[in-house]
């Protein structure tokens, strides 16, 4: 099997499980694949065991008119080629409520993945601005923030500058 194919937005689906290790055959070339993806596609098609490979090239989006991150819920600033490859060509992955894709220097951030108060603790200097502008008290996260928990954190980083960026919903 050929290595999976490499994402700018999203650098490690399988370690975040957006990406599985599955046998199925993919709808779009109809070819059985070893990997399948298991995270959202916004299509008016029920849609499932998309490979990875069709993701990248953007077959997938093409052929089922679909989008892997809602257009809408990306932040504002990145260039439309950026959005083309955020939304056609890139892994989403699973929140609770929308997803939201983040920004910082002209483009899209890095997912890095889910993440609760311990994961953020030794970076929440970087976050402080992202933490006060969804609302929360330091001492609420502290509380309630937990990976895979009711209350979620998303971490992204930067590509060119390095910084984290980060959002969080409830189930």
């Amino acid at each position: 099997m050929a290595d999976l194919p490499s994402f700018r937005y999203h650098p490690n689906p399988v370690g975040t499980g957006v990406i599985v290790k599955r046998l199925t055959q993919c709808p779009v070339r109809q070819k059985h694949r070893d990997y399948t993806y298991e995270g959202p596609f916004y299509s008016t098609e029920e849609v499932e065991d998309i490979c990875p490979w069709c993701i990248h090239d953007g077959s997938a989006a093409i052929r089922f008119k679909g989008e892997f991150q809602d257009s809408a819920s990306a932040e504002e600033g990145p260039p439309p080629q950026a959005l083309d490859e955020l939304i056609h060509r890139t892994p989403g992955y699973c929140g609770w409520q929308q997803e939201r894709w983040l920004a910082h220097c002209n483009d899209f951030c890095a997912f890095l993945g889910y993440v609760g108060w311990k994961e953020i603790e030794p970076i929440i200097g970087e976050l402080q601005d992202d933490i006060e502008s969804e609302g929360y008290a330091m001492e609420e996260l502290k509380e309630s923030l937990l990976r895979g928990g009711s209350h979620q954190g998303y971490l992204f980083r930067c590509l060119h500058c390095g910084r984290h960026r980060f959002v969080c919903d409830l189930d």
